[in-house]
Formats: C-alpha cells, sequence, structure tokens
C-alpha cells in the first residue's frame, strides 16, 4: 500500500505560501479546544518528492520515507536517525570542559584503591547516574560510598552534614551526580578537604563552584554543544573516558574490560525521564539501552519491570510512564535512596520486595496526586481567568514530592507555565514548576533568584524547582508574569500537529509497524500522530481500575475491518463522554497507532488523543 493511498495532502500547501493552511479535515476547535494542524514540511509536492526519494533510497515503506521528509530528515541523516549507534554518534568525550582532569582523577582512584563518595539527586537521573558510577568504580575495586537526600528533609543538592558523614567514613573523592552546580559554598568547603568532581546537566546560574572538575554541557565555556543530554549520559561518557585512560596505563592488561555498554539501560531511562531531545545521541542511547534493558541482565530493574506489568518490545513509553514513576516515587514520598538500592540489587528475591514496595509507594502517590488535584484546578482555572501569564499556586495541606507532577498536570490543562508549591511549616514554600514550549521558565526561575524573590530555585527551560518565604508569593508572581508576559496571548489548549490521514481500514499492524521505524519517540522527536476520518465507535466498555480507561472498537462509515481503541483517564477527560455516546454523530478521530504484542498475537491498537465531531 502506497503513501497516495494512506495520506491526505495538505490542501493549501499547493496555493501559495502566503495562504493560511486550513486545519486537517476543518477541525479548527476539537472536543478539547485543540485546532489540528499538518506537521510542517514546506510545500506538499516537495515533500511527497523527498519522502519517495528517501523511500528508495533506503528501501523505506513510502510512508516511512514521508515522514522522514515531515522531519527534515536529509538523505545522508536517513540511516543515522533509523539506526542510531554510539560509533557514528558520540563525540570523543574529552570535548567536555574539565573531562580529562576529571577522568584522570577517578583513574587515580581506582589504581590506589581508594574510597569515592557519591552524591546524587533523587529523581530518576540522579538514581541511574548514581547506580552507574557505583557499578563502575565497584567493578574497578573502589570502595564506594551513596547518598541520595531526603526530599522533605535535605532538598535538593549537596548538604554539608551527608558530604562531611562521607568524608569521616574515609571518602577522598565526592562525586555529584544530576546536582552540584549551583552549590559554590557547600561544594567549596567540602573541596578543603576532598577532591571534588561535579557530573551535572543543569543550567549555571553564575559562578561554577572552584572544585576539582565541572563537567557540564550547559556550562558556557563547554564546547560540546550537547546541551540537551542528562548527568546519566554525562556520567557513561565520563566511565568511558576514564577507562581510556586507564587503558592507556596497561590498567586492562590482566584485568577485564568494564562493560560499559550494559550500562547503557541506565542511560535510556534517565534520558527519557529527564525529557531530553530524542535526536542525535540522545536516540542512540535510548535506541541502543532498550536493547540492553530488553536482555533484562539487570536484577533490580527487570524486577520492577515484571511489577510494573510492562510487556515486550520495550520502548521509551515503558521508560517514562511505567519504570521512571515507579523510581520515582521513593523519593517523592518515602524512601529517597530505595530507587538506587532497587537499581544496584543482585539478589532476585530482595529486588522484587523492593520492586513490590516501589509499585505500593507508586499508588501511594497517586492517592496523594489527587487529593491536591482538584484544588489545584481550581485554583489555575481562576488565575487562568484573571490574565495571568504564570499560574502560581500553593497550598498548606499539599505534599512537596507530587507538587511536580500536579504542575505537570495543570501544564496541559491550560498550556501555561506553571508553579506549583507545598507551604511548609516553617513558613517557606517549596515547589517545583513546569513549563510548555517556547517559555524559558528556568531562566525566569533563576533571574527571580538573581533578583532577590527566591531564596532557592533553578532546573532547565521546561522543569525548575524553587523555595522562598510565603509571603513572597505575591511579588514573584507579579515577575514572572512580566518575565513571561508572552506567556499570556497562547491559546487555551495546545494545537495538534498531525501527520497523516488515515482510513481505518489501512490502519493496521502493518502500518503500525512501518511507523514505529522512525522510534525512539519523546521530546524531539514526537511519534507520528494521525487523524482517522468520519469514525465510528462500534463498542465502548470501562476497564480497569475505577474503570478509568475506556475500550472501544472503531469503524469506518464504510463499514470494513474494525480497529481496537483505548482512551486512558477517561474519568477526567472530555473525550469519554462523547465516545461513549450513540447517538453522536460521525467523529474526526486523532491518536497514535501501535502494534501491541500478547499471547503471542500481534494487533494494531488506535490510542486516541482527540475527537471532533465530523461535519
Amino acid at each position: 500500500m502506497s503513501a497516495a493511498d494512506l495520506l491526505s495532502v495538505p490542501p493549501a500547501a499547493m496555493s501559495g505560501h502566503n495562504e493560511p493552511e486550513p486545519a486537517v479535515l476543518g477541525v479548527v476547535r476539537s472536543v478539547t479546544g485543540r485546532r489540528w494542524n499538518w506537521r510542517e514540511g514546506g510545500q506538499a509536492s516537495h515533500t511527497d518528492r523527498m519522502g519517495m526519494a528517501l523511500s528508495q533510497q533506503a528501501n523505506l515503506p513510502e510512508i516511512v520515507g514521508r515522514m522522514l521528509a515531515l522531519r527534515g530528515i536529509a538523505p545522508d541523516q536517513v540511516q543515522t536517525y533509523l539506526t542510531p549507534t554510539l560509533r557514528a554518534l558520540m563525540p570523543d568525550p574529552s570535548i567536555f570542559t574539565d573531562m580529562d582532569r576529571a577522568a584522570g582523577r577517578l583513574a587515580a582512584a581506582i589504581r590506589n584503591g581508594e574510597t569515592v563518595g557519591l552524591f546524587g539527586d533523587y529523581d530518576v537521573d540522579g538514581a541511574c547516574s548514581t547506580a552507574l558510577l557505583t557499578d563502575f568504580l565497584r567493578g574497578q575495586g573502589c570502595t564506594v560510598l551513596t547518598h541520595i537526600p531526603d526530599r522533605m528533609t535535605e532538598g535538593y543538592g549537596p548538604n554539608t552534614p551527608a558530604i562531611a558523614a562521607m568524608q569521616d567514613q574515609g571518602a577522598s573523592l565526592i562525586v555529584c551526580l544530576d546536582c552540584g552546580t549551583a552549590a559554590v559554598d557547600i561544594l567549596e568547603l567540602a573541596s578543603q578537604k576532598t577532591d571534588v568532581i561535579i557530573l551535572d546537566h543543569h543550567q549555571v546560574q553564575g559562578a561554577l563552584p572552584k572544585v576539582l572538575a565541572t563537567i557540564n554541557p550547559n556550562r558556557p565555556d563547554c564546547p560540546s554543544g550537547l546541551h540537551g543530554i542528562c548527568a546519566a549520559a554525562v556520567t557513561f561518557m565520563t566511565a568511558v573516558a576514564t577507562t581510556r585512560v586507564l587503558r592507556q596505563e596497561g590498567w586492562f592488561d590482566s584485568r577485564p574490560d568494564p562493560q560499559l555498554m550494559n550500562s547503557l539501560d541506565l542511560v535510556a531511562l534517565a534520558t527519557v525521564c529527564d525529557v531530553m531531545p530524542l535526536n542525535g545521541l540522545n536516540r542512540a542511547f535510548v535506541a541502543q539501552g532498550l536493547k540492553v534493558m530488553a536482555r533484562r541482565q539487570r536484577t533490580g530493574l527487570a524486577a520492577l519491570l515484571d511489577a510494573a506489568g510492562a510487556r515486550d518490545p520495550l520502548s521509551a513509553f515503558t521508560c517514562g510512564f511505567a519504570v521512571g514513576p515507579r523510581i520515582n516515587a521513593g523519593g517523592r514520598i518515602a524512601d529517597s535512596g530505595m530507587g538506587l538500592r532497587l537499581l544496584l540489587c543482585e539478589d532476585a528475591a530482595e529486588a522484587q520486595t523492593l520492586a513490590e514496595r516501589l509499585n505500593s509507594v507508586n499508588h501511594s502517590r497517586q492517592s496523594v496526586e489527587a487529593g491536591i488535584l482538584d484544588r489545584a484546578m481550581e485554583l489555575a482555572a481562576e488565575q487562568r481567568e484573571q490574565g495571568h501569564a504564570v499560574l502560581v499556586l500553593s497550598g498548606r495541606d499539599w505534599h512537596p514530592g507530587v507538587v511536580g507532577i500536579v504542575a505537570g498536570r495543570i501544564k496541559e490543562k491550560f498550556n501555561r507555565p506553571v508553579l506549583v508549591g507545598a507551604e511548609m511549616e516553617d513558613g517557606t514554600v517549596k515547589g517545583s514548576a513546569r513549563s510548555v514550549p517556547g517559555q524559558d521558565l528556568g531562566g525566569a526561575i533563576i533571574a527571580a533568584r538573581q533578583a532577590g524573590l527566591l531564596s532557592s530555585g533553578g532546573g532547565h527551560a521546561m522543569a525548575a524547582g524553587f523555595g522562598l518565604p510565603a509571603e513572597g508569593i505575591p511579588a514573584l508572581h507579579a515577575f514572572l508574569d512580566r518575565h513571561l508576559a508572552t506567556a499570556a496571548s497562547l491559546p487555551d489548549a495546545v494545537d495538534l500537529t498531525i501527520d497523516a490521514v488515515v482510513n481505518v481500514a489501512a490502519a493496521d499492524v502493518a502500518l503500525a509497524t512501518d511507523m514505529d521505524r522512525l522510534a525512539p519517540f519523546g521530546a524531539g522527536n514526537d511519534e507520528p500522530l494521525i487523524a482517522l476520518p468520519r469514525v465510528r465507535v462500534a463498542y465502548a466498555e470501562r476497564i480497569g481500575r475505577e474503570g478509568n480507561t475506556l475500550r472501544l472498537t472503531l469503524q469506518g462509515e464504510g463499514r470494513g475491518p474494525r480497529l481496537k481503541a483505548l482512551i486512558f483517564r477517561a474519568n477526567e477527560s472530555p473525550l469519554a463522554p462523547v465516545l461513549e455516546d450513540r447517538d453522536m454523530p460521525p467523529l474526526h478521530l486523532a491518536g497514535w497507532l501501535r502494534a501491541e504484542s500478547w499471547n503471542g498475537r500481534t494487533s494494531a491498537t488506535f490510542f486516541i488523543r482527540d475527537a471532533a465531531i465530523a461535519q
């Protein structure tokens, strides 16, 4: 079946660049208030020609070639895009500022059998980075001490008591992972007694700590250009550089080489969960890391995959929605070190126990989140009506471990940068922030801190953390409204970008498998979003916990083959009542088509993202 059989052509793409392109299927306001736009790919005729050329050059189905063309993939990039490898995409680690100094010091620690203290962040990236370096150093004979701070009592980043405790236990080298760039005073004090290395990727807020080495692709003087990699990726490349130093010194003449490729499962997991863009080097990390993860050789991770009910084949979706939230759950509302212990665990029985505990904690986290979300949504709606560019919310009984998740949900609902804070007993507010594309919230938070409006704060363009006295909330809100003023003119809901219009009869396993060749999907590499025109719901039922998943059978107007479909969070979705209404006229549906295997059978499932009444 050719692309011409499956894809509609954007009508206005052939009528000149000055005319606005019509909405896909005429949908200018869907059930969720969204406009459906074509993915930008230049004129349709050019996209078709390029897509055909790419499909012929690489022996690809025409639809895959056209989607590559829509994503701006040039002929000389096709191979590395579809089959990304570290050999082709990873640079020499020495391109990072301070890498050679750090690798040399770590190599010396290994040669001398030193005790090394590792201080990691309490999220997935921090746990994965710490587990990766722990495995590497212990495998070469070092004694390793680890510390993941408690979110409630210690907060984010290095703290003097924890570092002093590692020094008292004999640590002659301290490595901070996924943190440390902003901890100038604490780490400079620590470095008077112990060498300190920072492996981080957060934005730089000012002068760097004066320590032995700071490897951070986002420091202004780093020439790597790898601004979008996570801390686990930085840690992996540091291990590669250290291995190279040791090899040059003959360390492996009588010892086996470390199997660093086996740690790519951790890099993949961290890359996806830290929402790094899945292009270039990150595509290689995730694509290769998922292959490692699928072998289930890491005992703790295998146990967590089983506890989460993760199905093969594993994907970036598995990392982001099954594994990551469970590792994060410990740091959010329970024991912050539980995720790291699971990743390092080699005993199957202990791993199963830890995985089940994290699974249980994750269910508790969901309950805590639900208790906050309704009130936060009400406050957000009020602020949106008042015209605020940024939504700033806080509450007395809100758990600081889940405010980041709540901020993300509100951001999705209102398409605005969002800060959500928990008011603590000492009169301060600790919180997390999430942003939308084009609004650098991390930069705004740093600016607010420099202006004296925050006692702590920093992060990325899309996510940040902050702390301040409760009475300072109004001034902070006013500052952010000015700093991110353009957010006030954003639409209420993000427009959807459609790759193709496909009839229900053509939405089959073969098409889903073809489109999956563009994986891994995530930030920076959207999964193809397709539209099904004039669909009728032949069957609908509620399944799962509390009936929160809606399972449907779809059929085109001309009858023919049927297609299974799902929609999650049905209890809170405006789509569910429309899909369940048997008197509803035909609908246009937008969503993702995926091939799913179960009990030896593979079938196509359509995951619904949006709906509109067909005109």
